[in-house]
Parts: C-alpha cells; structure tokens; sequence
C-alpha cells in the first residue's frame, strides 16, 4: 500500500504542509480567527460521494481484471423500469441501472437485481450495493459465480472477506501481493 504520511500534506494554495502548521499551532498559539483566516481548507467540509467512488471502484476493478462490466451492470438510460424489465428477461444474472437522460451518475430511478429474467430486488441506490445483495444471493442460493466477472466476485470472496482465501488463481495472486506488498 502507499506510505501517505498525513504530515506531508500540503495546502493547495499557498503550499504549507501541515507539519508546518502544526509546528506553528504548537509554538505560536494563535487565535483560532486567525488560523481561519491563513487556512480556510481546514474549517471546510468536503463533499464526498462514498457511494459513488465505490460504484467507481468496483467498475475500475472489473476493468483492472479484464472483466466487462458493462455486459454484468447493464445501465438503461431515459426509459422507464418497465420498458427495462422486459429487455431484462434475458438476463440469467445481473445489476441494472435505470436513469435519466443527463442525470447524475449518482442519481438513478432505480439499482436492482436480475435473476432468470426476474428483477429479484429493487431500489438499491448504487451499483455497489447491488453487487453486495447480489453476492449474498448468490450464496444463499448456492449459484456460480457470474462467468464474465469471475475474478471480481473471487476478489471480494477471497481476498476481502478472506473466505477460502488459500486458494487464489494466479491473477488475484498477482493482484494480492500488488495490494499488500
């Protein structure tokens, strides 16, 4: 993994790092209006979607493994959940994604599930929860794995959740040793 040191962070606008800051903190004691005022960064909240940097995330893995996720998370855009379900029906396993046309990546009309042609499970927000109920179907069901996305599901049963972990193929191998070197 990568050795941040959270010291050696700087301010994008005037290059301090925060050591530095801190050090100054430390020996000077200013007043906190003052330390507002040379580090605005501090006193303000970043947005971060988690959901969608971990639909992004899963997609990215996908990609990294050579897995089509764009054949597994099929994404209809400026149709209804209907007109979706019925191109669904030749689905045997799968994640769908109905949206609008020009909405937000994270902001869809419906995540759900397909099983046989049946939409299993609905209103999941995101793709990322969609593969984790998806996953847990898979083993209450006692199915296969998703052929087309083999690796990806191997990953997040092996390596993440470290359920019979002994035995990785040679790319989750590869991938193991890359993450935790």
């Amino acid at each position: 993994m990568n050795n941040l040191n959270v010291a050696d962070w700087q301010c994008k606008e005037c290059g301090i790092s925060v050591s530095s800051r801190r050090q100054e903190v430390v020996e000077q004691k200013p007043m906190i209006a003052d330390f507002k005022n040379r580090w605005p960064e501090l006193f303000q909240v970043i947005e971060v979607d988690i959901d969608l940097k971990r639909d992004r995330i899963l997609k990215s893995l996908c990609v990294y493994l050579n897995e089509d996720s764009e054949a597994f998370v099929k994404e209809y855009l400026d149709c209804t959940v209907s007109v979706a379900e019925e191109d669904m029906l030749q689905t045997v396993m799968g994640i769908y994604v109905v949206r609008k046309a020009g909405a937000k990546d994270n902001n869809a009309e419906d995540v759900g599930i397909v099983m046989e042609g049946v939409s299993v499970l609905n209103n999941l927000a995101t793709v990322y929860n969609a593969f984790i109920m998806l996953f847990g179907l898979i083993y209450a069901l006692d199915l296969s794995f998703p052929v087309e996305l083999k690796y990806t599901f191997e990953f997040f049963q092996k390596i993440l959740m470290e359920l019979d972990g002994h035995k990785l193929t040679r790319k989750l191998q590869q991938l193991n040793i890359k993450m935790f070197a």
